[in-house]
């Protein structure tokens, strides 16, 4: 799945998990329904305020490199840290969550690598479309939680899809009333999208057209 049938898919809100695309319109927690709304970016309306820019600065002093992912000792050594530190269910490897036993990637996969040094400390991949790409994992040392490096992550791919004259940046869903989600609109709301799928179309993102399509989510359950 790469290159125009990965942006027709993201466009059509549909996901990558594993080696499959999926979507859905609600979780379940504590028998208790929670809609989902995917997200996108349009990057060229994207604008850093003081937070983002703030963000930035603070962590200049790391290097970023952006480049095809493989997965390597370091990478799932890493994820085992920061899965060892999450309060959430976590997958078991950076192995699983992709190819879940698949031998080949059947996505054109990218990894924002973040070091100190010589030392990795955080690790971001996406998959790779001709005019958008997709936030698939990110995952960090817990000795930086300080440095808000998930945001980080997605500034830094933001910033890669931007010099590459990407359309859209696609970093999964937010969920009603469960606002564990809510930082993936820290790039800032002004550039977001959230996808009606009755319509099939992107509407752009306010808190009243969430909470609009959450109530028709719910009426028909």
């Amino acid at each position: 799945m790469k290159g125009s049938k990965l942006d027709l898919c993201l466009s059509l809100g549909y996901f990558r998990m594993h080696q499959d695309i999926f979507t859905c319109r609600y979780l379940v927690f504590d028998n208790t329904i929670f809609p989902v709304h995917w997200l996108r970016f349009v990057l060229n309306r994207v604008e850093y305020g003081p937070k983002q820019r703030r963000l930035l600065r603070s962590n200049e002093m790391f290097s970023v490199v952006v480049k095809p992912f493989i997965i390597t000792p370091e990478v799932e050594a890493l994820y085992s840290l920061y899965k060892s530190s999450v309060d959430f269910e976590a997958p078991e490897s950076v192995r699983f969550w992709l190819l879940n036993g698949a031998r080949y990637d059947a996505f054109e996969s990218y990894a924002v690598e973040v070091r100190d040094g010589d030392r990795l400390i955080a690790v971001g991949v996406f998959d790779n479309g001709d005019q958008s790409i997709a936030g698939i994992m990110n995952f960090y040392h817990p000795a930086y939680r300080k440095h808000s490096l998930g945001k980080y992550l997605m500034l830094q791919k933001i910033n890669y899809a931007r010099l590459q004259q990407k359309q859209y940046y696609y970093p999964g869903y937010i969920v009603s009333n469960y606002p564990k989600f809510d930082y993936k609109l820290f790039p800032g709301e002004a550039a977001t999208e959230v996808f009606d799928d009755t319509k099939s179309q992107w509407l752009p993102f306010s808190w009243e057209t969430v909470n609009a399509l959450a109530v028709d989510i719910l009426d028909e359950y």
